[in-house]
């Protein structure tokens, strides 16, 4: 008989974290070779992955199976210690998740999504993992 591998709810933390790390990467990538699509898409993952690391550390075992980040921020207790602009930040980063896999509105959203805006959601979404990084530490 197979024993069952338990994977720590510190494992997990730093299995989210990782993953968000290198959707980073992969956001500044795309942002090198202009596929803004999907800067947007990763910068949504970067968020989604950072808060299921914090998830974890708060309420231990596996956050809930959802892409929506202000359901996760909610469930994780983040969602009330986080700023107006954090919150407006999410808001606008959550749809990018469906349109970049199901683009309904291709052109408005490639218009909406060039080189600076893209650099300026990089941006946040950096200053936005480091901030929950900095509770997962407390």
């Amino acid at each position: 008989m197979e024993e069952e591998i338990k994977i720590s709810d510190f494992d997990k933390v730093e299995y989210w974290l990782e993953l968000a790390i290198y959707d980073l990467d992969t956001a500044k990538a795309m942002l090198k070779s202009k596929r803004y699509l999907y800067v947007g898409f990763m910068c949504n993952q970067v968020i989604e992955k950072t808060i299921k690391a914090y998830y974890v550390k708060i309420k231990g075992g596996q956050p809930p199976y959802t892409h929506k980040l202000v359901r996760l921020a909610e469930e994780s207790n983040l969602y009330k210690i986080m700023s107006e602009e954090q919150k407006d930040f999410i808001d606008l980063v959550s749809p990018l998740n469906i349109e970049a896999r199901y683009p309904t509105q291709k052109k408005e959203i490639f218009e909406a999504l060039n080189q600076s805006k893209c650099k300026e959601i990089i941006n946040k979404t950096e200053e936005m993992m480091l901030w929950i990084k900095e509770k997962l530490e407390n």
